[in-house]
């Protein structure tokens, strides 16, 4: 594809990109940022978008990809700002030392759970979302976000008490 054709093709589905990228990320920079990303990957692969049937599908889904990639990185910011927040309470040095290893060991069992569950997790009780807007915004359906969240809390669960 040549740089005509991604200007004809291509740049007018920004507008549709951008409101689907702000859905997702519920912020107007990062979904900004998040749609430079998709140009930028999709000008990278113009060579092979002919064998894709549907070229706004797939810009679809790479924002969707990148938006949901980007969500992670922003849980695992406030994750460790969780764990900051945890440690720095007025407990003796030995509760602190045993309240600083239970956070580990749920963030360690919580990364072994399957990255939607992980995902599903986190924006149920990191970032507060409604099971309508995690299904929404994955979208799974409310009752796939509710499996999946009772599945995740059960494996964290077992896996505690288990160590």
């Amino acid at each position: 594809m040549e740089q005509e054709q991604f200007r004809k093709d291509i740049l007018p589905l920004k507008p549709q990109l951008l409101n689907y990228a702000r859905n997702i990320l519920e912020n107007e920079e990062d979904a900004e940022d998040i749609i430079q990303e998709v140009f930028f990957k999709l000008w990278s692969m113009r060579k092979d978008l002919e064998q894709y049937n549907s070229i706004p599908a797939l810009c679809m889904t790479i924002t969707r990809n990148l938006s949901i990639n980007q969500i992670k990185t922003r849980n695992k910011k406030q994750n460790t700002l969780l764990e900051i927040s945890f440690i720095d309470t007025g407990l003796s040095p030995d509760k602190r030392l045993e309240q600083k290893d239970e956070v580990e060991s749920v963030m360690k069992i919580i990364e072994t759970l399957p990255d939607m569950q992980q995902m599903i997790l986190k924006m149920k009780h990191v970032e507060g979302l409604e099971t309508e807007e995690i299904a929404e915004l994955t979208g799974c359906s409310h009752e796939a976000i509710r499996v999946n969240l009772s599945r995740a809390r059960k494996k964290i669960k077992d896996l505690f008490i288990k160590n």
